[in-house]
């Protein structure tokens, strides 16, 4: 069965195109033309009109089976591993519905993720594409140590990436800085050597597997990306010279800004659950990493959306505020959605996903309004239309969204 999109406005992942339709049949796209061109067709329709029609958002850093408490390592070391399973399977479909139909998760427990994956990516339950890193690869007392793999010295990180890929990982992801959530460890502060985190990027690479590396402070940064990485995950202390290295090599930047953001909002709020040394080093590093950001963006260079959903009070179903937190610092409009749409699958390898073309799967997400004028339209929940899935409609909000607008003109 056939499905029209039509009457609104489209943003294609790279830029906007007036006065077209969208075909889909059998979950993919079969036509992208003039909306002329459709005048006769009799089939099912999606009226479009006063919004636009987007392909689905693609959150490229996800921890899909911590829950966003104030210290969600705890609570999931309170629970069994299939209520942990259950809790993925609800936090992915929470994020399906906020309009993200695709996520790189970046680091899970005990591979319990990977049949979360495998179930949703067989179509058996509805959620969001997945692609996953299995354990985080990190050093003895590293960033990530909870349920990560520890590994020391090349041989032993070698051997840590090949049991990943054995494991059924899409990635690998190796911890190159300390970080926010673990104790006892500076972000600024380098973990892995250049040579032991080299080892590791080349092995993966060697497999055809993509990388990522949490890297935090700039000597991690450069120890990455001259080993070779393909994202740097947060990039908090960037310097020119990680700028430069970076640029010249194509690497990735995934921001984040919604990890540090959630943590000092709940902080203010009063919880108390949020352990004091990640407040501390949340308001150490807030401000720096905005600025990081904005240095690597006013380069020009390769920026893909993600959140570290999962994290204290950063809520998945609640994914696509990084677009308005990314404009709030200066990035345009414009930017923040093809870094979340076209950039965002390029990172990930999904050839078909991120562009509405042709052949492409058909993954979209319909918003009230045009976002490249008013950023809220994608970013916010309350205008969203309909969230489609390979041509399912995975949330329909037709009629809160049409009240949402009336109540934004008034």
């Amino acid at each position: 069965m056939a499905t029209l999109y039509s009457g609104g406005k489209i943003f294609d992942g790279e830029k906007a195109i007036d006065g077209h339709a969208v075909l889909e049949e059998d979950g993919r796209i079969k036509r992208l033309a003039p909306a002329g061109e459709f005048v006769s067709f009799a089939g099912a329709r999606v009226d479009t009109s006063g919004g636009t029609l987007l392909p689905g958002l693609i959150d490229c850093h996800v921890h899909s089976l911590s829950g966003a408490e104030g210290n969600p390592g705890i609570v999931q070391d309170r629970m069994t591993a299939a209520q942990i399973a259950v809790r993925g399977m609800e936090f992915m479909r929470a994020t399906l519905d906020g309009g993200i139909t695709a996520v790189r998760e970046c680091g899970g427990k005990d591979y319990i993720e990977f049949a979360i994956r495998d179930a949703i990516n067989a179509g058996r339950f509805l959620g969001p594409t997945m692609r996953c890193a299995g354990r985080m690869i990190c050093m003895t007392g590293g960033h990530g140590n909870r349920t990560g793999r520890i590994a020391d010295g090349v041989d032993e990180v070698v051997k840590a990436v090949r049991e990943q890929i054995h494991a059924g990982s899409d990635l690998v992801k190796i911890m190159a800085t300390g970080g926010v959530m673990t104790p006892g460890v500076n972000p600024e502060d380098a973990h892995y050597t250049a040579g032991e985190i080299a080892a590791g990027i080349t092995e993966a690479t060697r497999f055809n597997r993509t990388t990522a590396s949490h890297a935090q402070g700039s000597e991690g940064i450069l120890n990455a990306v001259r080993g070779g990485v393909t994202s740097i995950e947060h990039g908090i202390f960037m310097t020119d010279e990680c700028v430069l290295e970076m640029q010249s090599r194509g690497t990735w930047l995934v921001p984040t800004l919604s990890a540090v953001k959630n943590i000092l909002r709940g902080a203010e709020s009063g919880d108390r659950s949020i352990p004091d040394y990640v407040i501390e080093k949340s308001q150490r590093v807030f401000g720096r990493h905005i600025d990081s950001v904005k240095m690597y963006y006013a380069a020009g260079c390769k920026i893909a959306m993600g959140t570290d959903a999962g994290t204290p009070f950063n809520r998945h179903g609640e994914n696509a505020m990084e677009l308005e937190y990314m404009c709030e610092i200066g990035i345009t409009p414009r930017d923040s959605l093809f870094f979340s749409t076209a950039s965002a699958a390029d990172l990930m390898r999904l050839a078909d996903h991120g562009r509405i073309r042709e052949g492409n799967v058909a993954d979209f997400l319909v918003v009230n309004g045009d976002p490249l004028a008013d950023i809220t339209r994608a970013a916010r929940k309350e205008y969203h239309r309909v969230v489609v899935k390979r041509g399912v409609i995975a949330r329909d909000n037709r009629a809160a969204a049409s009240d949402a607008l009336r109540i934004a003109a008034q």
